[in-house]
């Protein structure tokens, strides 16, 4: 059926890197979203009044919230798709996470006043009514809701969006707490205990659950989330491929939306190359990355010397030291200005979020082993610490 419907209402739905084709599969997944959570809302509604049953209504409540954030996931596509202009120069792509970020206001909205019927029920139960047809629809709505929660994953994971993966998972917990209800109207009907008010608290509790988890997936790109080891893997990986690149170090990576990527950095080339050429090899990479990535990346060249021995003996030197203080410190960078009474050793260092000495004390230690070489020895050092670089000069004028 998901293929069917792809198939169907998506042209060229195989490509997907194309903004328009991916406006078209959320536009599918927000359209099958409405009209099959309108069809339950009626449908439990109706069976949720006659039987007296808060807990079918509550999860009638449920269906009709999911049916406006279907709406809200709708209207968050389109806007998403527009393209940049003058007062949003990367684009709309983030609306998809704020639309996200409404639904879960929306569920969890509904998901208290639902709690507050279901206590009220609980502390006052009414009998409630359960027939062939109050089971049939619920097994019914649990087979549509767990093929819901199969095809928005689908749509989410061709597509990569946010948004529609979270829908997906309040389907899913739409299936857990519409299985709920059906047990409490199996056990009523041969026992005639009435749960109703507890199983519609449950309910309730899952849809509050399911909306905090969509703030939690929505918010984190929203405030700007660190890259993916798996995104900054292929990022390194592929630009080390191309001949001439000797590394490359200060790495960004900007999500501006889905499929909305913005990355810099800088890489090392070899100062003895043409000048013409290196250009030439940053240009063809940037152009390779936005072609078969989809990423806006800014290359900043590093023209790195090579053979010189003085340069490449401190270095050493240097890369000794941190070796001595943590090995997962790195540099980038090194150059060496030598004047008549002492030389500058100049060079950034990498510093994981994991390395717990302050900026200060590293750059102390570090000098003070450095002087053990050689007194005329200073350095100049750039910390590099979650991209935010510091400053530490310990030349002495």
């Amino acid at each position: 059926m998901t293929q069917f419907l792809i198939r169907t209402f998506i042209k060229d739905y195989q490509d997907i890197q194309n903004p328009i084709i991916r406006e078209k599969y959320g536009f599918l997944g927000s359209a099958v979203g409405i009209f099959c959570n309108i069809l339950l809302f009626i449908f439990k509604l109706i069976v949720g009044i006659l039987s007296g049953s808060v807990s079918i209504t509550a999860d009638a409540i449920n269906n009709l919230s999911d049916a406006a954030s279907s709406i809200v996931t709708l209207v968050g596509f389109k806007i998403s798709s527009k393209p940049a202009d003058q007062d949003h120069p990367f684009g709309h792509a983030r609306v998809e996470y704020v639309a996200g970020l409404v639904i879960s206001f929306i569920i969890i909205f509904l998901g208290l006043q639902l709690a507050g019927s279901s206590i009220s029920k609980i502390f006052s139960p009414t009998p409630i009514y359960v027939s062939w047809i109050t089971m049939l629809v619920l097994s019914i709505s649990i087979l549509v809701k767990f093929w819901m929660s199969l095809f928005n994953r689908h749509l989410g994971k061709k597509i990569d969006s946010t948004t529609l993966n979270a829908t997906a998972t309040d389907s899913l917990n739409d299936v857990i707490a519409t299985s709920s209800v059906l047990i409490s109207m199996v056990i009523f009907y041969f026992t005639s205990i009435n749960l109703d008010g507890f199983i519609g608290l449950i309910v309730a509790c899952f849809i509050i659950y399911s909306g905090i988890n969509i703030i939690k997936d929505t918010i984190n790109p929203l405030l700007g989330e660190a890259p993916t080891t798996e995104l900054v893997d292929k990022i390194h990986s592929k630009i080390l491929t191309y001949e001439g690149v000797l590394g490359l170090h200060d790495l960004m990576v900007h999500n501006y939306g889905p499929n909305r990527c913005f990355a810099s950095v800088h890489v090392e080339v070899s100062a003895a190359e043409d000048i013409l050429e290196s250009h030439d090899l940053i240009d063809r990479i940037e152009r390779d990355f936005i072609l078969e990535l989809g990423i806006h990346l800014v290359i900043h060249l590093d023209p790195i010397i090579k053979d010189d021995a003085v340069s490449n003996a401190l270095k050493d030197i240097i890369l000794s030291i941190l070796d001595e203080i943590d090995p997962i410190l790195s540099i980038h960078d090194f150059r060496i200005v030598q004047g008549v009474t002492h030389t500058n050793l100049i060079f950034d260092i990498t510093v994981p979020p994991e390395f717990k000495m302050s900026d200060k004390e590293l750059a102390y230690l570090i000098d003070k082993q450095l002087k053990t070489q050689d007194e005329s020895f200073h350095s100049v050092i750039t910390i590099d610490r979650n991209y935010i670089p510091t400053m530490i000069n310990t030349t002495k004028s």
